[in-house]
């Protein structure tokens, strides 16, 4: 079976303040493109015990294919706990070292990611050598890149960061992550100088920034797409911004206009933001309804 989109990396247990969801962010990207129609694989590994045999049963739940899930006979599926700080901050105890942390490469890997459209990847999944020397091979053999970076202290250094910046079509990042990156260069007074430092150092065609409450924006061949975001009750931000990013990735994908691309991919974000977790139940038709009000 062909697969157009292929995640790579952590697939893991939020332990929120009330409740234990399934996450991680590629999960989460796998998750929301399949809701829209897209057939993604995931590449992951999960322990021998009932966390990772509840994920693997939720994933064949929700049709999405365990073909590429490895099980670690030593380590134990992840776990992350977050805490909510002021605002729409979250903060995140990741375990180390867990069974994502050893994905080995597979020979089977290679016609995967010769056939798929999209390779999606995270900095968080290299803060291991071993996930390192599988991405690393990964990203030689995909034909468009996709990098969401996820910077979580102390789970990244500058020199790994700047080797995926290197070679990737799309980056996708928050406000914060921007301001961090473009610090290291030097100082800037807009966004838009920010992005253009970046898309300039790394040579990244398409660079998409999500700022939460204020919106969204978007550098893509040549030009700048901006979406002030939707209005909703906020219940968690948790995922939102893999939401986005399925949202965004669908659409580019038919061909559709960046504007109108950023605009789902917003209302997706803000949709996902209502809910508790970041894989709830919903229908698309919601976030159809939330772009036409």
């Amino acid at each position: 079976m062909n697969y157009p989109v292929v995640c790579f990396g952590e697939i893991l247990w939020d332990v929120l303040p009330d409740s234990v969801v399934p996450g991680g962010a590629p999960m989460n990207v796998a998750y929301h493109l399949r809701k829209l129609g897209i057939r993604p694989a995931l590449i992951t590994r999960v322990g021998l015990d009932n966390y990772g045999k509840r994920l693997i049963q939720l994933m064949e739940r929700q049709d999405i294919s365990t073909d590429f899930f490895q099980m670690d006979f030593e380590l134990d599926t992840g776990k992350v706990s977050l805490t909510h700080g002021e605002g729409e901050e979250v903060h995140y105890d990741i375990v180390k070292p867990v069974a994502w942390d050893n994905i080995q490469w597979d020979e089977q890997f290679g016609s995967l990611l010769r056939q798929c459209e999209y390779f999606i990847f995270g900095s968080l999944s290299t803060r291991s050598q071993a996930n390192r020397e599988v991405l690393f091979r990964l990203q030689q053999l995909a034909k468009y890149r996709v990098l969401d970076i996820n910077l979580r202290p102390p789970h990244y250094n500058r020199p790994i960061l700047e080797r995926l910046l290197n070679g990737v079509e799309l980056l996708k990042l928050n406000l914060g992550e921007l301001e961090l990156l473009t610090g290291w260069f030097a100082d800037y007074s807009t966004e838009r100088d920010r992005i253009k430092a970046l898309q300039d150092r790394f040579r990244i065609p398409t660079i998409v920034v999500t700022k939460g409450s204020l919106g969204s924006i978007m550098t893509m061949a040549g030009k700048f797409y901006e979406h002030p975001g939707f209005r909703v009750d906020l219940a968690d931000t948790v995922g939102s911004g893999d939401a986005f990013l399925s949202g965004l990735l669908f659409h580019l994908s038919q061909g559709t206009d960046p504007a109108a691309a950023i605009e789902f991919a917003s209302a997706m974000g803000a949709l996902i933001a209502s809910y508790s977790g970041p894989c709830p139940e919903y229908k698309v038709d919601e976030v159809k309804k939330l772009i036409a009000h």
